[in-house]
C-alpha cells in the first residue's frame, strides 16, 4: 500500500522553504537592478535560489553573470531564468518528470504564441512544411487524434495515423524495429500506448524524437493544455492551488511531475486503495520541497478542495479496467464534484475534466457552468501539442510577449 492510502484526517502535507536571509535578498537585488538594467524584465520578477541551505551570495553573483552572458537582450526573464535561450529541439517527451520549469514554461509560451498567431491574427505559419509524423495509437482518443492530425496539418505537415491493426507493436513487428523504420520514414512519433515500457523501448532506438501520447504512467500532453488553460484565465500560474479528486491515474500522475515546477500547490483526494504510484509520490515530494510549494494527500474530498482555485476530476474507469468498473463506483462514492465540493474552494473555482466525462464523476451543475474550463481545455490540446511538435523539430523563437507564469 503505498502513502496515500492512509485514513482521512491523516493528510500528508509539505510544507514550503520559509527561511529567508535579508542581506542574500539585498544582494540579490543590486545586481538584478545592475546586470540587468538593459535587459526587458516581466511586470513580475523572482529569485528563488535552487538550493537554499547551501547557497551563498557569491554563488548568486555567478549565475546571474553567467545567465546575463547566455540571453539575449531581446528575451524575457523569469526568476533567474532565460526562457529565450531554451532549446527542446530533438529531445522526446516520455514524462514532464524529464523537464525541468524553464522547459515547460518555454513550451506553454510558444503554445500560446502559435495560438495568437495563428487564431487571432490569422497568420499562415508552416513552420512544419516538409516534416511528417507517425501516430502509433493502441488506444483510441477523439482529442489526441484530432489535435495532433489538425494540428501538425495546420503547420504545412503531414500526419500518418496507424491503428493497431496497422501496427501492432511487438507482435507484427518488434518495438526495436518498428523504432528504426519509422526513424527512416519521418520527423517524429506520437505513441498513445498501453504501457509506459513500450515508449522507453522506441525512445532507446529511435533517431527522432518520440511523444508520449498517453500511457499506463503519464498522460503528459494533456498537462501542457490544462496548464495553458489556466495560465490563460488566471493570468498567471505561480501560487494557484489545484485539487485533485478521483484516482491517482497517469493524469494525476502527471500533475505531481509538474505542478511544483511552475509554482503551483496541489491537493490530492484518493479513495484508499487507489492513489498514485510510490515513486511519483517520493518524486512529487522532492519537487515540493525544491520549488518550495505544497504537496497535501489525502481521502477526503472536501478537505482536499478547502482553500483551491481548482477542482480537478477525471475518470474514475480507464480503458483497460471495465471489469473494475462495479467495484470502482462503489470505492469512489462521494468523490463526484458538485457545488458542495466548491463551497469549500476559494470564491472564484474553476474547473478542468480531461474527458469524456461520466456524471458520477462531476454533476451537470458544475460541467455546464462557467465556472468549467472544461471545453477551452479540449481547444487547447491542439495548441499544446503544436507548441511540443515545433519545439521539438525546428528552431523557433515566439513573436509574442512572455506571458506571467
Amino acid at each position: 500500500m503505498n502513502e496515500t492510502s492512509e485514513g482521512a484526517g491523516q493528510n500528508k502535507v509539505v510544507k514550503p522553504y520559509s527561511g529567508q536571509d535579508s542581506s542574500h535578498s539585498i544582494v540579490v537585488a543590486v545586481v538584478f537592478l545592475t546586470c540587468y538594467a538593459n535587459i526587458r524584465l516581466l511586470d513580475t520578477l523572482s529569485v528563488v535560489p535552487t538550493h537554499h541551505n547551501k547557497y551563498t551570495w557569491k554563488q548568486e553573483l555567478v549565475n546571474v553573470a553567467q545567465l546575463r552572458n547566455a540571453c539575449p537582450q531581446n528575451f524575457s526573464l523569469v526568476g533567474a531564468a532565460c526562457l529565450g535561450s531554451v532549446n527542446l529541439k530533438g529531445r522526446s517527451l516520455l514524462t514532464l518528470k524529464d523537464f525541468n520549469s524553464d522547459e515547460i514554461k518555454r513550451l506553454l509560451w510558444v503554445s500560446g504564441d502559435l495560438k495568437h498567431r495563428i487564431k487571432k491574427e490569422n497568420q499562415y505559419l508552416p513552420l512544419l512544411q516538409g516534416k511528417s509524423i507517425a501516430m502509433i495509437f493502441e488506444k483510441r482518443s477523439t482529442r489526441t487524434r484530432m489535435s495532433t492530425e489538425t494540428g501538425f496539418a495546420l503547420l504545412g505537415g503531414h500526419p500518418c495515423f496507424l491503428t493497431s491493426q496497422d501496427i501492432h507493436l511487438g507482435v507484427n513487428e518488434s518495438s526495436t524495429d518498428t523504432a528504426r523504420v519509422l526513424s527512416g520514414l519521418c520527423d517524429i512519433v506520437l505513441a498513445r500506448v498501453y504501457s509506459h515500457s513500450t515508449l522507453e523501448e522506441l525512445e532507446k532506438e529511435a533517431t527522432i524524437p518520440i511523444i508520449n501520447g498517453l500511457c499506463d504512467l503519464y498522460h503528459p500532453i494533456q498537462i501542457l493544455a490544462d496548464f495553458l488553460t489556466l495560465q490563460e484565465h488566471y493570468g498567471k500560474l505561480d501560487g494557484l492551488t489545484v485539487s485533485w479528486i478521483g484516482d491517482g491515474n497517469n493524469v494525476l500522475h502527471s500533475f505531481m511531475m509538474t505542478a511544483a515546477k511552475l509554482g503551483v500547490h496541489l491537493r490530492i483526494a484518493t479513495p484508499k486503495g487507489y492513489g498514485p504510484e510510490a515513486s511519483v509520490v517520493q518524486e512529487a515530494q522532492r519537487l515540493s520541497k525544491l520549488h518550495g510549494t505544497q504537496l497535501v494527500m489525502t481521502s477526503d474530498p472536501m478537505e482536499a478542495a478547502k482553500g483551491s482555485d481548482v477542482l480537478v476530476t477525471d475518470t474514475w474507469v480507464s480503458m483497460g479496467q471495465e471489469e473494475e468498473k462495479k467495484k470502482r463506483l462503489k470505492d469512489f462514492h462521494g468523490y463526484q464534484i458538485s457545488n458542495k465540493t466548491g463551497s469549500m474552494a476559494n470564491p472564484d473555482w474553476t474547473f478542468l475534466h480531461c474527458l469524456p466525462r461520466k456524471q458520477e464523476e462531476v454533476d451537470d451543475e458544475v460541467f455546464y457552468s462557467p465556472r468549467s474550463l472544461v471545453f477551452p481545455e479540449a481547444e487547447n490540446r491542439k495548441w499544446t501539442i503544436m507548441g511540443l511538435m515545433v519545439s521539438l523539430l525546428v528552431d523557433y523563437t515566439p513573436q509574442t510577449k512572455m506571458p506571467r507564469f
